[in-house]
């Protein structure tokens, strides 16, 4: 008998907290994942003793929580991506330019410059669902 209690109590236990793993944690966005983050990052200020980033960042989130949208966000995520993809036709440009001339020490420059603004055209998209 003694040792039906403690099993018992264990497969109780197992029951009760299974359903709590089980549900996965909501994904924020838009506004809600900014604030979110934003807590996090004070959190994380506090926990280092910088009180100069926490009163910043506490200003930050009062701004966020008084004019964030969810439409206003998206429209300047948009925005960037929109300047990310011009950039990037830019750089091609400049590429095909040098390509032209032929000057392999431009040409390797040119396409350094490009993959870094193809990579922040990724960055900028991957901002876009969030």
């Amino acid at each position: 008998m003694k040792f039906l209690a403690p099993l018992a109590l264990l497969t109780a236990a197992t029951f009760m907290t299974a359903p709590a793993l089980a549900e996965e944690p909501v994904s924020l966005t838009g506004c809600a994942a900014k604030r979110e983050a934003i807590k996090t990052q004070i959190e994380q200020a506090k926990a280092h003793g910088n009180n100069a980033q926490q009163a910043g960042l506490e200003k930050a989130l009062s701004e966020v929580t008084t004019h964030c949208t969810d439409a206003s966000l998206k429209k300047e995520r948009e925005g960037k991506v929109l300047d990310a993809k011009h950039e990037v036709s830019r750089r091609q440009a400049d590429l095909d330019k040098a390509m032209k001339k032929g000057d392999s020490e431009r040409i390797n420059k040119r396409k350094d410059k490009l993959a870094e603004s193809r990579k922040e055209l990724q960055d900028a998209l991957n901002e876009l669902d969030k």
